[in-house]
């Protein structure tokens, strides 16, 4: 393969995209011949610093692909992480280009504004020489794990909602309802259906002592930021009504200690609880896809892990993803759409299914029934993931994975799984992860019962 004059082979290609240009292995390629300094740093909320050192080659035969690595390398670290300023420490021609691209005009406007948003503060593109690379601010935090009490889980996904009620470490009662959050503009609607659920949940129980939500999107402060699930909803009508949407809701429980989580990082501690260690990623491939980690001393870091922006795939005619427009990012591949884009390909006809849950549904009744083609489609989902998993490595550091998602679901979730660890043996021999793909109940339920124990009573 050869892209922005840079060449790479690829061993194993999926089966029904073989145009995939996995990014880790092009990267690789990259720095190869790259010797440049340059750092990136991207700075969030409190002063937090995550800051990057690489290279680039400073040549004009390769500026094209230095420009793209940067970019790519920009956009890995904003939503992996999470800013609302890039400052660049070294090549001023980089900069300048980075500095048209994440702009209010440029190819990634909704990255300019959408991080303005979600930190309230103007997003920058700060230039600094390479001399003066500030060094790594972080600060981490222990999240969840309680027991104590009566206590309610509540999971929202893009396709079900979730809730749990656990008392004393107990769960004694679950439920997964289905639901259309992505399809409403009226976030009464929301509104009514997670109450709904909070109330069935405290009905099983004497009382509530504290309340937990995982959900799909960033939030700050228990405040929503940017959540697909509200997609539809206009940001005016957002800012009014959906920003304190979980605390209008639990003011109506009563007033009782609550904390919101994105559902990613409630999937890395579900798999650290259960697997009694650290250094967890957890990915839950769904609606989107979702990412969380807990580092090596047990911590959740505060970066946003929002997998589903971060792009893996180097193709220039990568599928556009609808919402942000850019191209190549993690929710075209592991995911509920990347389900659905395979399956078109394969040929499968889905047209019976009115909305992606239902499409995504006919693909796991053929993959239950021995189907091939269907089965091929999971293959190609598990040789993305056998890809897109040292890629990650990267950026976390990690040993083991929890998997969570309607797509790990049945014969397929197994196929997934196969396929991904023959990807990593042949191509990636070097790599080790411990691979976790929970029993069918934890799959589904898992995140609202770990949701449960995020808050703390008083």
């Amino acid at each position: 393969m050869k892209v922005y004059n840079v060449e790479f082979d690829v061993k194993n290609l999926p089966k029904y995209d073989p145009d995939f240009m996995p990014l880790g292995l092009f990267n690789k390629a990259f720095l190869k011949t790259a010797k440049e300094p340059i750092a990136v740093a991207i700075e969030r909320n409190a002063g937090l610093i995550s800051v990057h050192d690489t290279f680039i080659h400073g040549t004009e035969e390769m500026f094209e692909a230095d420009c793209y690595y940067i970019e790519r390398l920009v956009k890995f670290l904003l939503w992996g992480k999470g800013g609302f300023k890039i400052i660049i420490f070294g090549n001023k021609k980089v900069y300048d280009y980075i500095n048209s691209v994440y702009s209010k005009k440029g190819a990634r406007s909704f990255d300019f504004v959408t991080m303005g948003n979600i930190y309230e503060r103007p997003f920058e593109v700060v230039w600094k020489p390479y001399s003066e690379k500030c060094e790594t601010v972080e600060n981490f935090s222990a999240l969840g794990g309680h027991t104590d009490g009566c206590r309610i889980g509540f999971d929202a996904g893009g396709s079900d909602r979730k809730v749990s009620a656990v008392i004393d470490g107990e769960v004694v009662y679950s439920e997964e309802v289905v639901w259309h959050p992505k399809l409403n503009a009226d976030p009464e609607y929301h509104y009514g259906e997670i109450l709904t659920a909070f109330k069935t949940a405290a009905s099983k129980m004497p009382r509530v002592d504290a309340i937990g939500v995982s959900s799909a999107g960033i939030f700050v402060d228990n405040k929503a930021r940017l959540v697909s699930l509200f997609i539809k909803v206009p940001r005016d009508v957002f800012e009014d009504k959906v920003k304190h949407i979980y605390d209008r809701v639990c003011k109506e429980m009563g007033d009782i200690p609550y904390f919101v989580a994105n559902d990613g990082d409630v999937t890395a501690l579900a798999g650290a609880i259960e697997l009694g260690d650290s250094a967890v990623l957890g990915i839950s491939m769904g609606t989107s896809e979702a990412g969380g980690y807990v580092n090596p001393d047990g911590y959740v870091t505060g970066w946003l892990n929002e997998l589903a922006f971060t792009p893996v795939d180097a193709n220039p005619a990568a599928m556009e993803d609808e919402w942000s427009g850019d191209i190549g990012c993690g929710v075209k591949y592991l995911s509920q759409d990347g389900i659905i884009k395979l399956a078109e390909k394969a040929g499968i006809d889905l047209s019976a299914g009115n909305t992606p849950a239902e499409k995504l549904v006919i693909v796991q009744n053929l993959a239950e029934k021995d189907d091939e083609t269907a089965l091929g489609v999971y293959d190609s989902i598990g040789c993305y993931l056998g890809h897109i998993l040292p890629f990650y490595a990267d950026f976390y550091e990690y040993r083991n994975v929890l998997l969570l998602g309607r797509v790990t679901s049945g014969k397929g979730g197994e196929r997934v799984i196969a396929e991904c660890k023959r990807v990593l043996a042949d191509e990636y021999p070097d790599f080790k992860v411990n691979m976790v793909l929970p029993d069918e109940n934890n799959r589904r339920v898992g995140q609202s019962v770990a949701a449960a124990g995020l808050p703390k009573i008083k």
